[in-house]
């Protein structure tokens, strides 16, 4: 299709700058970036001469499917995938074969040296994921509706009375994601994080049994997925009515997060971007109560290059989707976090996430 030929283009740039005559794509999510296929079997070989010797090879359960989504490509149905590719490999003279060692087994990688006998293999990680940490139009696109879902589902939970006092975290999160069903949603992007009171504390709590109560804090993280691509948003309401020292713990996250997005930009050093929240909350005292890195990439996956941390490396490009998520968390009493999707532009970061960062009173 249009969309993924440019797409297969620029893997193969990077071929030729590896001096690779082929790459061996067997993860499936790469695979899905470069041809479009959502099949649960299939491989492909990039040739890094033209797009007319590249090959994608799927089962015959896909035959109908894979027409309709790879009419492009030279299709071979065949199993196993990677092991017909790469004796297709040798057979047509490939010199040097890439593989995508951060995918394949030991045994899977002795699978492909005996089929492709005679072929030079050679560790190629990451060639396909350095692609697409920049995202592409159609990708923003897809990014665009998913966090509209989400943002939709969190209006109506809040309006038909889903989000109030005695409701349990696992009934106001089934009632989340279905919304977001209800809004163009294929599924869910993870587990929907529903924390209240000292639950909100915890970062990256299951939803449990617990009863919300009047004065709870109510952290939702949740994020919806449309055509492969996950949103992520989280918001930290309050029932009832807030106390002072819920009102000035939001404030200080609501501060820092604002920090963070607006250190966004092409050429910004990641762990930058990371310091410029991190300094808002460790000047207020509370340094060891953010308890992770600031954000990550999002798109195909739910974490994704680059990771906006301490410990990230890299600059950020235009095209970037990444999160940004500070959170303060006071063990046994509650905690507030504030995430947003957004995408690196020029100017200013251009946000997807568009429901309120106000402190929210239900």
């Amino acid at each position: 299709m249009p969309l993924h030929a440019p797409r297969r283009a620029a893997l193969r740039a990077k071929l030729r700058e590896q001096d690779l005559d082929a790459l061996l794509v067997t993860d499936l999510l790469n695979v899905r970036y470069l041809t479009g296929f959502t099949g649960s079997n299939a491989a492909l070989l990039v040739s890094a001469g033209s797009e007319e010797e590249s090959v994608f090879c799927t089962d015959g359960r896909y035959l109908t499917q894979s027409q309709a989504q790879v009419p492009d490509l030279e299709r071979v149905v065949d199993r196993p995938c990677d092991l017909v590719l790469a004796a297709r490999a040798g057979r047509d003279g490939v010199r040097r074969l890439g593989f995508e060692s951060g995918h394949v087994t030991v045994d899977g990688l002795d699978g492909i040296g005996r089929a492709a006998a005679g072929v030079e293999l050679a560790r190629a990680p990451g060639l396909v994921e350095e692609l697409r940490v920049v995202k592409d139009d159609a990708e923003v696109e897809a990014l665009r509706m998913a966090c509209a879902a989400a943002d939709r589902a969190l209006v109506d939970l809040i309006e038909h009375g889903g989000l109030r006092a005695g409701r349990t975290e696992r009934e106001i999160g089934r009632e989340l994601e279905n919304r977001m069903l209800d809004h163009g949603a294929d599924g869910p992007s993870f587990e929907t994080i529903v924390a209240v009171g000292a639950n909100s504390a915890i970062p990256h709590h299951s939803p449990t049994d617990a009863v919300a109560k009047p004065g709870d804090f109510v952290k939702l993280d949740f994020g919806a997925l449309v055509d492969g691509y996950h949103s992520d948003m989280t918001r930290t309401l309050v029932l009832g009515r807030a106390a002072d020292w819920q009102r000035d713990l939001y404030e200080l996250v609501a501060r820092s997060q604002a920090a963070g997005r607006e250190a966004l930009g092409p050429g910004v050093d990641v762990r930058a971007v990371d310091a410029a929240s991190r300094r808002v909350i460790e000047d207020a005292g509370h340094g060891e109560r953010f308890l992770h890195g600031l954000g990550h990439g999002v798109g195909l996956q739910i974490h994704e290059a680059p990771a906006l941390s301490k410990s990230g490396e890299g600059t950020l490009s235009a095209g970037m989707a990444v999160t940004v998520e500070p959170g303060v968390y006071l063990s046994g009493k509650g905690g507030v976090r504030i995430e947003d999707t957004l995408v690196v532009r020029g100017n200013a970061p251009e946000l997807l996430t568009l429901t309120t960062k106000e402190l929210v009173v239900v």
